[in-house]
């Protein structure tokens, strides 16, 4: 059975693994779904302090003080970028990375420009910049268009600090990293958006790494079933080596 760690995305929460676990679970894997600090459960945490690197250090010391090796590491968009720089922390401890509908690891406004359109729209509340207000238009935006899901959706979405989209990512141990089985799964809403690194998803489709679902941005929500089908499938894949899979 696998371990898998599943790291939302902005304006998230653990909360939004919840159907994946929950299939993940009924086979008998382990899922772990932590929520980052100033969002979801843990919203009134934000601070001036949360920057993208108190969550990559969240997401290393998860592994650490939980005794996890061999990890399957799944980051959704922002979480991406946040399992990457775990990664690079703790490479001993992660097994293969999942990027889910999420870019390359650079900074959010690298990969997604429109977020300085957003910043337009942010607040500053309590000393911290936030951006991402909730709205029916947002959770639509991330593909979410269920009257069910919806309504599960939009109350529990949180504003996002800023600080955390626009910090650069700094990697100390790439090649190391590299050496991790890297798997794609992309949503077709996204594809189109041109967010991904072409050669990347180019890399990962000559790999037999690259999978595509229908589905809008939030396709852990929209498409649990397949989701966790492609993450069981990829925990399955032949166990890592120096050179990958």
């Amino acid at each position: 059975m696998a371990t898998y760690v599943l790291v939302h995305g902005a304006g998230h929460g653990g909360w939004c693994y919840r159907k994946v676990a929950r299939l993940l679970e009924a086979e008998g894997h382990t899922v772990y779904s932590p929520t980052l600090t100033g969002l979801g459960d843990r919203s009134h945490l934000v601070s001036p302090d949360v920057d993208l690197n108190m969550h990559i250090t969240e997401v290393a010391n998860l592994l650490f003080y939980e005794g996890l090796r061999d990890v399957v590491l799944v980051g959704h968009s922002y979480g991406g970028t946040v399992i990457k720089g775990a990664a690079d922390r703790v490479s001993d401890r992660v097994g293969k990375l999942v990027f889910l509908d999420a870019p390359d690891g650079r900074s959010q406004i690298e990969a997604f420009p429109a977020l300085l359109k957003e910043r337009e729209n942010g607040q500053v509340i309590n000393g911290v910049e936030l951006v991402l207000f909730p709205s029916e238009d947002l959770v639509r935006f991330f593909g979410v268009t269920d009257p069910k899901d919806i309504k599960w959706t939009l109350p529990r979405l949180t504003p996002h600090p800023w600080k955390t989209l626009e910090q650069p990512l700094v990697l100390n141990n790439e090649p190391t990293l590299e050496a991790i089985p890297q798997y794609r799964i992309v949503s077709t809403t996204s594809l189109g958006r041109g967010i991904h690194n072409q050669d990347l998803i180019a890399k990962a489709r000559a790999e037999g790494r690259f999978w595509e679902i229908d589905s809008g941005h939030d396709l852990m929500i929209s498409e649990p079933e397949a989701v966790a089908a492609l993450l069981t499938e990829i925990a399955s894949a032949a166990v890592r080596t120096t050179g990958g899979v």
